[in-house]
């Protein structure tokens, strides 16, 4: 049954969605959401984890800015919002909000010790920084927006990695996207696939660029990956 999860920072409290599975004591992933906030596609990949064992945890990333949004992408009003909402976001202040959760996910009732991650966009951005500043079991990374930007923190990373990319990526071009492969060629334990003729956000459910074929492929990897090193 969903729950919430308070996390406590010294700047005030957030809270997160919480996926329970049947069966605990179980390992847990932190869900890292886009700039579209804790909305039903990520409650849905909640609730699809916990159905595979998982203790799941989304926490709402974008509380400093304003709690609970949840948007889709399918409205210009919506989609404006979500661009207001990335231009303003503190990336250093949302890496250390994820690793509060963390801190958090690992203590829970139930939990067994072992934590991933699974970021998506902005998220995915996150997933990518957080694993150069501590250690996860494992991360699942698709379409990190503006990772190329960051490319000296990937020589830090040193947890196992699985990472989704679009061929015709709006945000993220070739030539960011070749610099972030290069990049993560160069980590033990890194995988990246490239899904061709996908475009940003291919694996959102109810998105305008879903690619079903492509987002089945994705999450069959990503659930293999999180297996091996969470099971």
């Amino acid at each position: 049954m969903p729950t919430t999860l308070p996390i406590d920072t010294p700047d005030g409290t957030f809270r997160a969605h919480l996926s329970r599975p049947s069966t605990m004591p179980a390992p847990v992933v932190v869900v890292l959401h886009e700039v579209y906030g804790v909305n039903a596609d990520m409650r849905a990949t909640c609730d699809g984890l916990a159905e595979r064992g998982y203790l799941a945890v989304c926490p709402d990333l974008l509380w400093r800015l304003e709690p609970g949004v949840d948007l889709t992408d399918r409205t210009p009003a919506e989609r404006d919002k979500a661009v207001s909402l990335y231009q303003a976001f503190d990336v250093e202040q949302g890496v250390a909000d994820v690793l509060r959760t963390l801190e958090a996910a690992r203590t829970l009732p139930g939990a067994d010790g072992r934590v991933g991650l699974l970021g998506f966009c902005l998220g995915g951005l996150l997933a990518l920084l957080t694993t150069s500043r501590t250690r996860v079991d494992a991360a699942v990374v698709y379409y990190p927006g503006g990772a190329n930007r960051y490319l000296d923190d990937t020589a830090r990373i040193d947890s196992p990695l699985l990472v989704h990319l679009a061929q015709d990526d709006e945000y993220i071009p070739l030539p960011a996207r070749q610099d972030i492969f290069d990049a993560l060629e160069r980590r033990p334990r890194v995988e990246t696939f490239l899904y061709p003729e996908c475009r940003h956000a291919f694996a959102r459910r109810g998105g305008e660029h879903r690619d079903e074929a492509a987002a089945a492929l994705a999450q069959q990897r990503s659930a293999a990956f999180l297996g091996a090193y969470l099971a």
